[in-house]
């Protein structure tokens, strides 16, 4: 890639992106869609690469999700500037996207929203992701921070470590006496289980620890899409579950869970990362979820 990026064609193809045709990001730009082409064709041309593929709807390449990345830092950074020189409209929010994982914003993210000075006036655009893929929204330039478990920074990112969530292997007594006599690892096995949705592994690692990998959580398996859905699963005996300590905790107490390995916990450590820039809004949300997370998690 040699040469400068027209900030003009870096634009249109994150419009069309965030459009999905060529058609629709022309309208957005109150231009022809012969125009929108044409930019796009050039700037594939400066970088050398193919940006974009032309399926419906459009999606970027590696190289395309690189140029959205920049466009999308360069509009945060023209709404900092605007806002610093008192250009921005009279009570005008600006949007803050971030991925954070489910169990994170069941049990203590939304705390460190309300941390952010409310003369920010921020909006913030949340994404329900797993904590193992959420620095792919990252790497993609839909968000511009995210709670992930990746200690790797996305390129263009910082990365700090938030602290680490416990995970309890926990099932309702009645459960528990029914479905996990005997050898725990043979019972897991076998037992129904909760997982969150296909992706979810995290209990099949639980089981395959206990038999050092050969196999793992049974087939037997509920798919409960919400962190707090999860919880109420387990309690209401479906399934054992890997349930966070700050969930499983208070229905410990209440005698509705039981722990199966008290000794085995499993932790997750998470991590901040966000844009390389010199962004107010930013810099608050980071500083906030920070704080909140030193409370929250374990060191």
């Amino acid at each position: 890639m040699t040469g400068e990026l027209p900030l003009d064609q870096v634009r249109t193809l994150l419009a069309v992106v965030d459009e999905g045709t060529f058609d629709a990001a022309a309208a957005a730009l109150h231009v022809t869609p012969s125009a929108v082409s044409q930019r796009v064709k050039a700037l594939e041309q400066r970088t050398g690469r193919v940006l974009l593929l032309r399926t419906k709807p459009v999606r970027p390449t590696e190289s395309g999700q690189v140029l959205v990345r920049l466009a999308r830092q360069v509009a945060r950074l023209e709404r900092d500037a605007q806002a610093e020189l008192g250009m921005s409209g009279a009570g005008e929010s600006t949007r803050v996207s971030v991925a954070v994982n489910a169990d994170s914003l069941a049990t203590w993210f939304l705390d460190a929203l309300t941390r952010v000075p409310p003369a920010l006036r921020l909006c913030f655009e949340l994404h329900r992701e797993d904590e193992d893929h959420t620095a792919a929204l990252l790497r993609e330039g839909r968000v511009m921070a995210a709670v992930t478990s990746s200690a790797v920074p996305v390129p263009g990112c910082s990365v700090r470590a938030l602290g680490r969530m416990r995970y309890l292997p926990v099932a309702a007594p009645e459960f528990a006496a029914r479905q996990v006599r005997g050898e725990l690892r043979e019972a897991l096995a076998e037992a129904p289980v909760v997982v969150f949705d296909r992706r979810d592994d995290f209990q099949d690692g639980f089981v395959r620890g206990l038999w050092e990998g050969r196999r793992g959580a049974s087939e037997r398996r509920h798919h409960v899409p919400t962190s707090e859905g999860f919880a109420a699963a387990v309690a209401a005996g479906l399934g054992w579950g890997m349930v966070p300590e700050p969930q499983a905790v208070p229905l410990l107490r209440a005698g509705r869970l039981v722990e199966l390995a008290p000794d085995r916990p499993v932790d997750v450590t998470l991590h901040w990362q966000q844009w390389k820039l010199d962004s107010p809004a930013l810099a608050a949300v980071a500083d906030a979820v920070a704080a909140t997370a030193a409370g929250a998690l374990r060191g």
